[in-house]
C-alpha cells in the first residue's frame, strides 16, 4: 500500500501505526537482549563454556564440509551454518524460539546443518512446559518449512512437488519425532526430581527414627542404672553416715575414715546423677518390663522362657546355651542378653514367622570373659507376608551394646534368612566412648552382615534407574528413524 496515495488523515494514521509497531519491536528486542545478558551473567561459567563450545562445534560442522564439497549457493550455505550455531545457546534460554528457528534450516542449501536440527529440537522441547507448548512450537516450525518451500518454488522454478514431499518427510523425521523424544524426556525430569525429594525425605525420616531409638535406649539404660546403682549407693551413704556417728562416739580415730567413706559415697551418687542426665531426657521415663524381675533377666531360665513364648506363637526355635554356671556376668550384660534375644525373636515373629530359628548364648573362648549371643533364622516361606518395620529396635540394640563396650551385627544372610548377633563383655568397665567399635570377623558361610544394624540409604540413582531406562529406551526408539534418515541424507550428499 502506497502511503502517498492515501488521504492525509489516513496516511498519518498509517505512519503512526507503523511507528508504534517499530517502537514496540525495538523495545521487545531491547528487553530480550537485556534479559538474555542478565541470564548469561547468572549462568555458571562451566555452563557458558559448554554452550560456547557447542556453538563453535555446530558452526564447524556446518562450515568445514563446505570446503570439501562446495554447494551451489555458498554464501547462503555459510549464513545457514552460522544461523544454526546461533540456535545452539537459544535451546537452553529460549527453547520455544529455538524450535521455531529450525523451520528455515529444513529448506536451506546446507545439508550438513540438518544433523543439528534433531539435537536442537530434543534439547529444547524437553525444557518446554507444558508439553502442548512444545508440540505447538514444533507444528509451527513445520508450517514455516511448508510456507518457505512454497515461496521458494514460486521464486525459483523447479519440481516443487518433489521438494514439498522431501521437506515434509524432513519435517516429520527431523522435527516431529525429536519433539516426541524431547517431551518424553521432559516428562521424566519432574518425576526424577520428585523421586529424589522423596528419597531425601525417607533418608531424613530414617535418620530421625534411628536418633529417637538411640535416645530411647539411652533413657532405658539410664533407668536401669538408676535402679541398679542408685539404691545401693544411697544405702552405702546412709550406712556410712551411721558408721561416722558411731565412730565419733566409740572410736574417734576412725571418724575421719568413716567421714571419707560417707563423702565418697555422696560424690559417687552425684557423678551417677550427672551420667544419667547425659543419657536420658527429662521428659521421658523408662518403662519397666512387667513380669520379669531385674535379677532374673538374662539368665538361662529367662532366655528359655522367651524361647518358650516364641514356640507357643508358632516359631520353631532351638536354644543353645553354653555359658558355664561359674560365669557371673554383670546385671547390665544380662540385661543386654535379654534384649538381644527378645528383639531377635520379635523380628522373627514379625518378618519371618514360621522360619526355623536358632538362639545361641555361648561363652567366647580365648577372651577375658566375653559372651556372644545370636538369633539366626532361615529364609521364611514365600506365602508369609512380613510386617513393615523401620529397624529402630536394632538401632536401639546397637546403641545399648556400644555403650556397654561390645560389638553388634545384624543383616541378611547370603542364602536367605537373617542374623542378629552381639558380643558382650561379661564385666564392662565404665562407660565406653560413643564410637562404634569394629565388627568381629564374619564367617564367610554366614553371608554379609550389616555393622550398624540399619541398611545404608539408597542412592537416588538407584530409585530413578527404572524411569531413566524407560524414558531413554523410548527416546532412542523414537529417534532411531531420524538417525537413519540423517545418515542417508549425508551419504547422498557425499556421493554427489
Amino acid at each position: 500500500m502506497d502511503v502517498r496515495r492515501l488521504p492525509p488523515e489516513r496516511a498519518r494514521r498509517a505512519r503512526t501505526r507503523v511507528g508504534i509497531a517499530l517502537a514496540h519491536t525495538a523495545r521487545s528486542v531491547r528487553r530480550e537482549a537485556t534479559d538474555g545478558w542478565a541470564t548469561a551473567r547468572r549462568t555458571p561459567r562451566r555452563t557458558v563454556a559448554a554452550g560456547t563450545l557447542a556453538a563453535v562445534s555446530a558452526a564447524a560442522l556446518g562450515l568445514i564440509p563446505l570446503l570439501l564439497l562446495p554447494p551451489e549457493r555458498p554464501v547462503l550455505a555459510v549464513l545457514e551454518a552460522l544461523y544454526a550455531a546461533c540456535l545452539i545457546p537459544l535451546r537452553r534460554y529460549r527453547p520455544v524460539v529455538a524450535v521455531l528457528g529450525t523451520g528455515p534450516l529444513l529448506v536451506g542449501p546446507n545439508v550438513w546443518v540438518l544433523a543439528l536440527v534433531p539435537l536442537i529440537v530434543v534439547s529444547a522441547t524437553r525444557r518446554i512446559t507444558p508439553p502442548r507448548r512444545a508440540w505447538l512450537a514444533a507444528g509451527t516450525a513445520c508450517a514455516v518449512c511448508v510456507v518457505l518451500t512454497v515461496a521458494g518454488s514460486l521464486i525459483v522454478p523447479g519440481p516443487w512437488l518433489t521438494n514439498m514431499a522431501g521437506n515434509a518427510v524432513s519435517a516429520v523425521l527431523l522435527v516431529l519425532l525429536p519433539a516426541l523424544a524431547g517431551t518424553l524426556l521432559g516428562r521424566r525430569r519432574p518425576l526424577v526430581s520428585l523421586l529424589r525429594e522423596r528419597n531425601a525425605y525417607l533418608e531424613q525420616a530414617r535418620s530421625l527414627t534411628a536418633a529417637a531409638a538411640r535416645m530411647e535406649e539411652r533413657t532405658r539404660i539410664a533407668g536401669e542404672m538408676h535402679d541398679l546403682l542408685g539404691h545401693r549407693l544411697s544405702l552405702i551413704s546412709v550406712h556410712a553416715g551411721a558408721l561416722e556417728m558411731a565412730a565419733a562416739r566409740q572410736a574417734p580415730p576412725l571418724a575421719d575414715q568413716a567421714e571419707l567413706l560417707r563423702t565418697t559415697a555422696g560424690t559417687a551418687m552425684e557423678e551417677l546423677r550427672d551420667i544419667l542426665g547425659l543419657l536420658r531426657r527429662e521428659e521421658v521415663t523408662s518403662e519397666p518390663e512387667a513380669g520379669r524381675p531385674e535379677a532374673a533377666r538374662g539368665t538361662r531360665e529367662d532366655v528359655a522362657d522367651l524361647v518358650a513364648e516364641s514356640r507357643r506363637a508358632g516359631v520353631a526355635v532351638e536354644l543353645i546355651w553354653s555359658v558355664p554356671d561359674t560365669a557371673d556376668p554383670s546385671p547390665r550384660t544380662r540385661q543386654s542378653v535379654h534384649r538381644v534375644v527378645r528383639e531377635g525373636l520379635t523380628n522373627v515373629l514379625k518378618h519371618a514367622s514360621g522360619a526355623p530359628t536358632r538362639v545361641e548364648v555361648v561363652a567366647v573362648t580365648g577372651t577375658a570373659g566375653e559372651i556372644e549371643v545370636s538369633v539366626t533364622n532361615t529364609a521364611p516361606r514365600s506365602d508369609r507376608h512380613p510386617w513393615p518395620g523401620n529397624r529402630s529396635g536394632l538401632v536401639g540394640l546397637e546403641e545399648r551394646i556400644t555403650l556397654l563396650g561390645g560389638s553388634f551385627t545384624a543383616g541378611p544372610l547370603r542364602g536367605g534368612g537373617f542374623r542378629v548377633a552381639a558380643r558382650l563383655p561379661s564385666r564392662p568397665n565404665g562407660m565406653p566412648p560413643l564410637a562404634v567399635p569394629p565388627p568381629p570377623a564374619n564367617d564367610p558361610a554366614d553371608g554379609p552382615t550389616d555393622r550398624t544394624g540399619t541398611r545404608p540409604p539408597l542412592s537416588t540413582e538407584v530409585l530413578t534407574w527404572p524411569r531413566v531406562l524407560g524414558a531413554g529406551c523410548a527416546a532412542a526408539l523414537v529417534v532411531l528413524p531420524t538417525a537413519a534418515f540423517l545418515f542417508l541424507l549425508l551419504a547422498v550428499a557425499v556421493l554427489k
